[in-house]
Parts: structure tokens; sequence; C-alpha cells
């Protein structure tokens, strides 16, 4: 295959006009002009008028399309994958809700075994019609009860290496993230000492002071979960986890950016204050995301989907109020996938299109550890492109998903 003629981003984080990417084989073979075809069936995908960017990469979301990857089936992940890749998500690191732990070992080896089918996929078209699982982002259950969210409260433990073990073994090592509160674990230093050359530790959904905070940082904690939701504020006397992971420069944030859990203004000051090299774009989306208005559930807990926003039932819900006032109640989560959340951080909170794409893809990967092989162009990667419109709405014009258009 060969894309003609796109303005085309770079490793550089920046993007080149009137470039071609050839693909073969899935990967990316080579980038630069007038790139000629390796055989005359090579496919020729037009590109002009077009940014091409990175497959977008999820490194935390919950569902889509009335499916949640806690479903634990395979099922649930075929309908998650499909929808995902069909927006220009073409790689997936779900998270894991706060389940019993041996629920939570299955949701993970159905995961794997997805994985697997997924790199056998050749001789299976509606299988390569599907992102890739990278990973998972466990986000529970070593969290918070003030700071729970949307989290199922009874199902909340201590930190333990022997679980957080037992979470690597059944994913087949495809667990790259857990979470963890550390005011709420005493011996947290000591459990990121042991687990943290196994596997990043992130707070999540943690009420913890700047000085605990500081302390897990410092011990090997290397990642923040959903900035600003879902843990201690920033103020000027208690900087709480978002001023501790300012002065941790190893430790990179996730942000969601739906328009609803974080004010524009919020949005870019976490940009200028971290750096596009530390923010991480996400999601949070959950099943009812590509759904209608109603009412779906989330581990266990009944949640409401008004427009743009989703909440637990019973905390004053949308339904309930029938407002769709953010202070209305609970959060539970997006309805937004990762490529809208790209266009609204552009197009409505003012942050660089160079620089919404970077937290999308190779920071992303970087993030996970998975950038040897995804989030950028360049040869040698996954042969994963997203072609948009280079128009003001940033219009999807094509997803290539391992060097095959999807839709053809």
């Amino acid at each position: 295959m060969i894309i003609r003629g796109a303005a085309v981003f770079g490793p550089d984080l920046q993007f080149h006009t009137g470039q071609d990417i050839a693909i073969h084989d899935g990967v990316i073979t080579a980038v630069g002009q007038n790139l000629t075809a390796a055989d005359q069936g090579d496919e020729i995908v037009d590109g002009s008028g077009c940014y091409a960017i990175p497959g977008l990469i999820d490194i935390h979301f919950h569902g889509a399309v009335g499916q949640d990857v806690c479903d634990g089936t395979q099922e649930a992940y075929e309908k998650i994958a499909a929808y995902e890749a069909s927006v220009g998500v073409t790689s997936i690191c779900p998270a894991a809700l706060t389940l019993p732990v041996e629920e939570l070992c299955q949701v993970l080896r159905t995961g794997a075994e997805f994985s697997r089918r997924l790199k056998r996929a050749a001789g299976d078209q509606r299988l390569q019609l599907m992102a890739d699982l990278i990973g998972f982002n466990m986000e529970g259950p070593f969290i918070s009860h003030v700071k729970k969210g949307a989290q199922n409260e009874k199902y909340i433990l201590r930190c333990d290496a022997d679980i957080a073990q037992r979470f690597l073994d059944a994913s087949e090592g495809l667990v790259k993230l857990i979470g963890l509160a550390p005011e709420e674990n005493p011996d947290f230093e000591s459990y990121i000492h042991k687990m943290k050359d196994r596997v990043r530790i992130s707070l999540a959904h943690t009420n913890a002071d700047y000085e605990t905070a500081r302390r897990a940082f410092d011990a090997g904690a290397c990642h923040a979960v959903h900035l600003y939701n879902a843990m201690s504020g920033l103020s000027h006397r208690e900087p709480g986890v978002v001023g501790a992971a300012l002065d941790s420069p190893h430790v990179c944030a996730e942000l969601i950016c739906d328009g609803v859990h974080v004010h524009p203004a919020a949005v870019r000051a976490a940009f200028r204050l971290f750096g596009p090299e530390r923010i991480v774009l996400i999601s949070d989306s959950l099943r009812a995301t590509g759904m209608p208005d109603g009412q779906y559930m989330l581990g266990g807990q009944e949640i409401v989907k008004r427009g743009s926003v989703c909440r637990l039932a019973g905390s004053g819900s949308p339904s309930e109020t029938g407002t769709d006032s953010v202070a209305a109640g609970s959060l539970a989560g997006s309805v937004t996938n990762l490529a809208d959340c790209v266009r609204t951080a552009v197009r409505e909170m003012e942050i660089p299109l160079e620089e919404a794409v970077a937290a999308a893809t190779i920071k992303a990967a970087r993030a996970i550890g998975e950038d040897a092989r995804y989030g950028s162009i360049e040869p040698g990667k996954i042969g994963n492109v997203v072609l948009l419109k280079t128009d003001p709405a940033l219009a999807l014009q094509a997803v290539i998903l391992r060097g095959q258009v999807l839709g053809k």
C-alpha cells in the first residue's frame, strides 16, 4: 500500500506536507516524497487534503456500543474493538473496574485469549477489522473509598503484591498499569518497590495529600489516572496529587477531554504546566458510548446517560435532576470516543493539533511501553494510520489498520 500526498505527522511531532507512506505486510516500510510502489499490485490511497496521523491509542476506557470489557466475553471485546477501529482508535488498553479479584482475573484471561485470536487473524476478515488489544489498565481495586467515583466500594482492597501478580499472570503480561490510593495503604512504598519493575504503578482514585502522593511517586509510581478527576485537587496551600505529579518529572498524566470532565481552562493549564511530553489523552468511555440516552450498567451499578453526560443513578443523575449540569451528581465516565476527544481538545479547548495528536498516539504508547511498535508513522512500526480531512471539523477520511483500509 502507498498513501500518497498527505500531511504526515512525523516522529518530530510536526506535520510534513506532500508525503507518501509505504506499508507492506502490515508494517510501515518507508515515509517520504514520491515513493514508488514495490509491485504493480500495491493499493494506492489518496491522502491529498488530509492529515495522516498515527492510529490513536486509548489507554483508559471501559467500553462502547453497549459492551464493557468487564463483561468478560469474546463478544464484548469484538464489538468494542471493531467500534474503536472504525473511529480511528486502532490500539486499545482498556481499564478494568473495581470488582472481585477472581472476576477481574477472568476478565483478563478473556482479554488475553482475544489478543491471541487477533494475532492469528490472518484468515479471519472479521477480526482484521478490530483494534489491537495491547494492554490493560487496572484502575482498581486498590483505590480510595473517599474518591471511589463510580467504582464499586464493596470490592475495594488494600494493595497486595500477590494479587497484583495474579493480574499479571491472568493477562499473560498484558496488564501495563495498576492503580493505587497510597493514603489508604500504610505499606504503599514497600508495595511499589516490589511491583515497579514488573508493572507501572499509577495513582488512581486517590485522596492523598501532596506529601503522600509525592512519596509514592518518589518510590517509583509513574502515572496519574485521569488528572483532576477522582483525586485531591490543586489549591495554593494544598497542591494534592496534581501538584505532586507536577513536581515529579517522570510522571505522565491522563486527561479526559470530552468537554464534560475537565474545564477547557484546566485542560490548557495541564498542557502548559506538564508540557505536551507528559500528557496522555484518554476517553474513559463507558458502554453507553455510541448508544442512545438511557440506563446502563457499570460494574453492577446503574448509570444514566443523557446527551454527553453519564452519571451514577441515584446520585443526582440527569434523569432525576432534569439538568445536564456537571455539578448535578457523580460523573460515571465519558460517552465520547478518543477521536472525538482529540477534536474537542483542538476545536474547543485551543490545544494545538500537534500536541493533541501526540498525546493520543506516541505519548500514550510510551506510557504503557508499547512505543517500539505503535504510536508514530515511521519504518518498522505497525501500519496503523488515520486520515483526517484538513478542515476545521477534522472529519474522518479513512482508517488504515495494519495496512488495510477499513470499510473496503
